[in-house]
């Protein structure tokens, strides 16, 4: 289980973060102070760090910095600050994403686990990201470019099948005995799967990113690259 600490000087958001953050599976403590932080990050075995930049000791820019000359660990900045000199500071002083309030907890909960993955540290199997989508098969989300996507139960079963044969066709004919067999209410037809890989598409794809790609006359496989494998 990931260990994340928040350093946060606002009781009420920081409780809450802690509930929304304990129920996504993740072992949390917290710090109000960047001294305090510090010191945790010391003393204890530390995933990722949520900072803000608001301290009441010293600025959250600082405390990156001197976490960063610690220990090589994540650290995402939430924080109210939303002008552009900020954000240019956070990363300037080593952050690895900074996220403005109000935000979505289901945004962040994809965040963090892009940022745990490029560092090597996600403890979750069942997760799939690019950097530009995130698809967790746990919590049945998708996150893209920070805006959740809608997917019915029907397209995340035919999504996983594509992404767990990463780079095999698969047959129009496997496909359709697949979800057939997990559809056990339903009939899918060719048509079904047609519009279903046609729907897929068109909530993940963009001029940019493909996903999907069709081998004539055979099927269907998933060429999307894994962040952590480029």
């Amino acid at each position: 289980m990931n260990k994340i600490l928040i350093v946060e000087d606002d009781p009420v958001l920081s409780s809450g973060l802690t509930v929304n953050l304990e129920n996504c599976g993740y072992e949390i403590e917290n710090a109000q102070t960047g001294v305090e932080a510090i010191e945790k990050l010391k003393g204890l075995k530390i995933d990722l760090i949520l900072l803000d930049i608001n301290l009441p000791d010293m600025d959250g820019f600082e405390v990156c910095q001197k976490m960063k000359s610690i220990k090589n660990i994540p650290i995402l900045f939430l924080t109210a600050r939303d002008m552009e000199i900020d954000e240019v500071r956070g990363f300037a002083s080593g952050a690895d994403d900074y996220i403005k309030k109000p935000f979505s907890v289901s945004v962040l909960q994809c965040r963090i686990a892009v940022v745990l993955e490029r560092y090597g540290k996600y403890s979750k199997k069942d997760i799939w990201t690019d950097g530009h989508v995130t698809i967790d098969f746990e919590s049945l989300q998708i996150i893209k470019e920070d805006e959740k996507i809608v997917m019915t139960s029907f397209e995340f079963k035919l999504l996983k099948l594509l992404i767990t044969n990463r780079n095999l066709v698969l047959t129009r004919r496997i496909l359709l005995e697949k979800l057939w067999d997990n559809e056990k209410d339903s009939y899918v037809d060719e048509h079904a799967l047609t519009v279903s890989i046609n729907r897929l598409r068109g909530k993940l794809e963009d001029l940019n990113h493909k996903y999907i790609k069709t081998i004539y006359g055979m099927g269907y496989t998933w060429i999307g690259e894994r962040s952590s494998e480029e």
